[in-house]
């Protein structure tokens, strides 16, 4: 007999995400219609696995759950779902609901709201927002695609740049409007530009009549407005920042971006990456059937263009292939092991040319050691594979024409999974989409060709 829903008193918050009860605790909610319940269940829940819920239930249950769940969280709530669920989450949302979430969202957070939403959903959501917060998220929008303007919140805290921590705290004290998450008062010059910024807790240890400017940050850097989100996300990183203020093209002060939405963007990076690796673009657990196949559809023509190219080449050798059919055995031994020593080596190629440490004045050490470590593996597996296939055929020229296709295929994996992300990146085509095919292509045809060449060579 199955378990019964543990009490919900006893759930912890860890164990939400993972936890089938809960699932099960609030689908009885649901089909008893007990909007108490539904509030018990979810009240404990962090925004973040609420939003993993709604990706877990039909589309029936969630428009039922939506429609007696109420609470401060929905908008937190709707920034953590992904975009295609978002849509139908903010449809089915009752509209006096739906402002209210959104009132409480910080201006970041809009933006990644509405920006991919069609007009008429934008409409909804902007016409709910106060006068000022409206025009914020007008002109954030404005800003291109995927830039530091799209990322940054106008919220911060910032002071004169002559001012003593006393001023600093006093003015915060008094300020009804602050940002929910701050780390740094941003200084500005009577042009109300950023020059340098300070710590809350610096700020915090130091005595009132201290000036603010003998407590900077040597860390301290401003980010141009129309700079790729991409990049932003490398410097945070790359210079460990908390927080850095957003300047326009006249280096003003228009907001601040903080190192929770630059991680998010690293993090969407880095899925991202992996999804075009496997040539399935952006795609979620929420699209429709629909959408995965459009979306797959592209690649797998391609994929199915570089499989004919293959089997061309192979048809070259149709006269050897009949008359030792042991190469037919052997063959696709070699085309795998190159296309997965290509897939290591585009990994790594690509990996390193999202986080720029694989740049021009690199790249021929990288390529050298790419195809040097190719070679010795390939060396290693044809030593292997050429005892396997002298004990399997006991055939030694055999054994040598794999041994040897081994060894130069491996080496080309090397040098094309390396230079063909390389050469992507050069032409503004994002490796991580395209590489993956060319590199198989290339060592399924050079593997086949050099294997088969070289025993039409030897063996007839």
């Amino acid at each position: 007999m199955a378990d019964s829903p543990q009490p919900i008193e006893e759930m912890q918050e860890e164990d939400y995400a993972l936890d089938r009860d809960v699932v099960t605790t609030l689908y009885d909610a649901l089909d008893a219609e007990d909007p108490a319940l539904v509030a018990e269940i979810l009240e404990p829940m962090h925004p973040a696995d609420i939003a993993d819920l709604f990706e877990q239930i039909g589309s029936g249950r969630l428009r039922a759950l939506l429609e007696i769940w109420t609470s401060d969280e929905v908008g937190a709530v709707l920034s953590e779902l992904d975009e295609g669920l978002r849509e139908e989450v903010i449809d089915a949302l009752p509209k006096t609901v739906l402002a209210d979430a959104v009132r409480d969202l910080e201006s970041d957070d809009v933006v990644d709201l509405v920006e991919d939403l069609d007009a008429e959903q934008q409409s909804a959501i902007l016409e709910v927002l106060e006068a000022p917060d409206r025009v914020a998220v007008e002109q954030s929008l404005q800003y291109p695609e995927y830039s530091a303007g799209r990322l940054m919140q106008r919220e911060l805290v910032m002071t004169p740049e002559h001012w003593t921590v006393g001023q600093a705290i006093d003015h915060i004290r008094a300020e009804e409007d602050l940002p929910e998450q701050f780390y740094h008062i941003i200084l500005v010059d009577p042009r109300m530009r950023p020059t340098a910024y300070v710590t809350l807790g610096r700020m915090l240890g130091a005595r009132r009549e201290v000036p603010l400017l003998d407590l900077t940050e040597d860390t301290f850097r401003t980010i141009p407005v129309t700079q790729p989100e991409s990049d932003v996300a490398y410097a945070f990183n790359q210079y460990h920042l908390i927080s850095a203020p957003v300047v326009d093209a006249d280096d003003r002060l228009v907001g601040v971006i903080t190192i929770d939405d630059a991680m998010v963007v690293l993090d969407e990076e880095h899925n991202e990456d992996i999804l075009r690796l496997a040539g399935v673009g952006d795609e979620s657990v929420s699209d429709t059937t629909w959408d995965i196949t459009k979306q797959r559809f592209p690649w797998l023509g391609v994929n199915l263009l570089t499989a004919i190219i293959a089997s061309l080449v192979i048809s070259l050798f149709e006269d050897v292939i009949s008359q030792v059919v042991a190469l037919a055995v052997l063959m696709p031994i070699v085309a795998s092991m190159g296309g997965n020593a290509g897939t290591q080596s585009l990994t790594v190629a690509v990996r390193a040319i999202a986080t720029k440490d694989l740049t021009g004045s690199n790249a021929w050490r990288v390529l050298r050691r790419e195809v040097m470590a190719s070679t010795l593996n390939g060396a290693v597996f044809a030593l292997i594979m050429g005892g396997v296939s002298l004990i399997w055929f006991g055939t030694p020229v055999l054994a040598l024409v794999i041994a040897v296709a081994m060894v130069v295929n491996l080496a080309v994996a090397g040098f094309a999974g390396l230079l063909i992300p390389l050469a992507l990146d050069k032409l503004g085509i994002d490796p991580a989409l395209a590489s993956g095919t060319f590199v198989t292509t290339v060592t399924d045809v050079v593997g086949f060709f050099v294997f088969l060449g070289f025993a039409s060579m030897i063996l007839l």
